[in-house]
């Protein structure tokens, strides 16, 4: 065959039906919504956004969204946690490096660390998938708290219900 004989099928779209079980992807046209009421409160001057809450395999993705500065949170991971800074920074104090707008973070399984927004940040905004569930400790370990895809999904169905969103709101980010 020459190359005048062969069909160019570079933009052609894939053909053949989906798998009949596949869940549907998700699309979030403004992650960063114009409409404050998208932002689930967390705690005071601290909101996130959710993305993805995915029940069948245990982790969530959302953007984190502190309008404060000083210590956010000390956690631990008992699994993989992936950010990407948007707006602003933020450091651990267990660390010596500071997450800036642009930084990819990995944190590994077993990590613990305490989230400090620096005084002269306004907003800081972070992406993060959250693997498991997000356990908050004391300065020895000690858990006062947790955090995983079904508290998340609960703190959002009753946000979105009582700003006016409905309580399904949520529906569109749960897989």
């Amino acid at each position: 065959m020459t190359s005048q004989t062969v069909e160019d099928h570079s933009r052609t779209p894939y053909q053949l039906p989906f798998p009949a079980d596949a869940l549907a992807e998700i699309v979030v046209p403004q992650a960063i919504p114009e409409d404050e009421r998208a932002w689930v409160p967390q705690a005071d001057n601290v909101w996130f956004r959710p993305l993805c809450l995915n029940r069948s395999q245990g982790y969530w993705v959302n953007l984190l969204r502190v309008r404060k500065s000083g210590v956010l949170s000390r956690h631990r991971h008992p699994q993989a946690v992936h950010g990407f800074v948007l707006k602003g920074r933020w450091r651990y104090l267990e660390h010596d490096w500071v997450a800036e707008t642009g930084a990819y973070v990995f944190e590994a399984p077993g990590e613990t660390h305490t989230l400090v927004v620096p005084e002269d940040v306004d907003e800081m905004i972070t992406l993060f998938q959250v693997n498991g569930v997000m356990c908050y400790v004391d300065p020895w370990g000690e858990v006062t708290g947790y955090e995983d895809v079904f508290t998340k999904i609960d703190l959002c169905r009753k946000h979105y219900s009582a700003v006016g969103l409905g309580a399904e709101f949520v529906d569109e980010f749960i897989r």
